[in-house]
């Protein structure tokens, strides 16, 4: 028993071991990400850039244009992976991304609606923020409404629809806005972009996503149960219909605030929980710090790629497809079957 004991209490376990390792990669990154852009900093204008020190032009440069979105990317990136780690495991399937139920397309319409009425940024955002809120619950809504049908799947079914309606309102708004002002930013804007990004932007979705992901992180053994089926839930005592309801509320909160943010980023809620899955399991306490912080990673490295390898700056929805949708066609080539 004691030797026993002992190597209990001397080794490490693997997922804390990878999650400081994640940890520290994550400060790396951000740190360069500072030092990268058309003003180069070194590594010492950095350092004493963040203390307030040192060349006044660097300290512009780091505090109101680099770690504004540095941290917004950081923001957007881990919110996006978390909230598709929910949802994978709600749904116990792993190709589900975060607007499985027409989120990023209610709140694709909302934005776009608010750039047609020429409103001002904040409003917008919050038009984003309200449209992906609106479409999750209709979606809610009808499918309490329907019954003797398999939950889930009237829910994904649901989502379709809500996103293809969500989607021909986009269009209609895009044929109708003014080609020489308001088309540019609607597209711009629907294609996910950092651009501009200030403090004062991320201030409003920091508080949502923190409020969306406290349930998540308390209810994460119930979420693994939910991953086994409704049956076996409940008969371990769980209330799935109750669980399911908040786990979704949670994560569509997080995915809306972080979309009013940035625009419509796909593929990184698809993508990177898949990645920690197979780094760390199926767990779902392991898995989703794991998400979060690989996507806070992807996503700085994907955002930094934008704003440096181009005279003009690429969106982000461009470049998370390119590598996305090559990932996406080795998944389906991986053939595997079932939840894992």
């Amino acid at each position: 028993m004691g030797r026993g004991t002992t190597a209990d209490v001397s080794l490490p376990r693997p997922g804390l071991t990878l999650t400081g390792a994640l940890a520290v990669a994550l400060a790396l990154l951000a740190f360069g990400a500072m030092m990268i852009g058309p003003y180069a900093l070194t590594p010492g204008q950095v350092l004493a850039a963040l203390t307030v020190q040192g060349d006044p032009q660097a300290q512009i440069v780091v505090w109101n244009i680099r770690l504004p979105r540095v941290g917004a990317a950081l923001l957007v990136g881990a919110a996006l992976a978390a909230a598709g780690a929910s949802y994978q495991a709600l749904f116990r399937n792993p190709l589900v991304s975060p607007d499985i139920l027409g989120v990023s397309a209610g709140a694709g319409l909302g934005a776009v609606a608010g750039i047609f009425l020429s409103l001002p940024v904040a409003a917008i955002q919050a038009s984003a923020f309200v449209g992906g809120m609106v479409a999750v619950g209709v979606v809610m809504l009808v499918g309490a409404l329907v019954r003797n049908t398999d939950r889930t799947l009237t829910l994904v079914l649901l989502g379709v629809v809500v996103g293809a309606l969500a989607g021909a309102a986009t269009s209609l708004l895009k044929v109708m806005a003014d080609p020489y002002d308001q088309l540019p930013a609607i597209t711009f804007w629907l294609l996910g972009s950092l651009a501009s990004i200030t403090t004062r932007d991320i201030l409003p979705a920091l508080p949502m996503v923190l409020v969306g992901l406290i349930p998540l992180a308390l209810l994460r053994w119930r979420i693994n149960v939910l991953s086994l089926g409704d049956d076996e839930a409940r008969a371990l005592g769980i209330e799935a219909g109750r669980t399911r309801f908040v786990v979704i509320a949670a994560a569509t909160l997080i995915t809306a605030s972080v979309t009013a943010l940035a625009g419509v980023v796909g593929w990184v809620g698809l993508v990177i929980p898949h990645i920690a899955r197979m780094l760390v399991g199926p767990g779902f306490a392991r898995l989703l710090p794991a998400s979060a912080l690989i996507g806070a990673c992807y996503l700085l490295i994907v955002d930094t790629l934008a704003r440096t390898i181009a005279a003009v700056e690429v969106p982000l929805g461009v470049l998370t497809a390119v590598i996305g949708a090559p990932f996406f066609v080795w998944l389906l080539a991986r053939g595997r079957r079932g939840w894992s």
